[in-house]
């Protein structure tokens, strides 16, 4: 049986989710697309794709730049980013040199 691949969940992802799949997801989070309960958790590539264009068009309002966004979203992002950061730092992860 051809079983198809799934995300495994934010949670259960490199380094709590500091990947592209997990940026969605948190992205997803940010703008309300999914509740913080939301891991994504068994979401197919399909569905992934689907959050990714809904996400993209989210931030296509704001010019693609947290700057951009109102008081209550920005707040959202740096508390939901900052977390992540914060969660993935205790396992070990160094965020690459671009980004510090």
């Amino acid at each position: 049986m051809n079983r198809q691949r799934t995300y495994v969940g934010i949670h259960d992802d490199e380094y709590g989710g500091m990947t592209p799949a997990g940026g969605i997801i948190k992205d997803c989070w940010v703008f309300g697309i999914l509740p913080e309960s939301e891991t994504g958790k068994g979401f197919t590539p399909a569905q992934m794709q689907q959050l990714y264009d809904r996400v993209y068009a989210e931030w296509e309002k704001y010019g693609h730049l947290v700057a951009n966004l109102p008081p209550e979203l920005r707040a959202r992002h740096e508390r939901i980013h900052r977390e992540a950061v914060e969660r993935a730092r205790q396992m070990g992860w160094e965020p690459p040199m671009e980004d510090e």
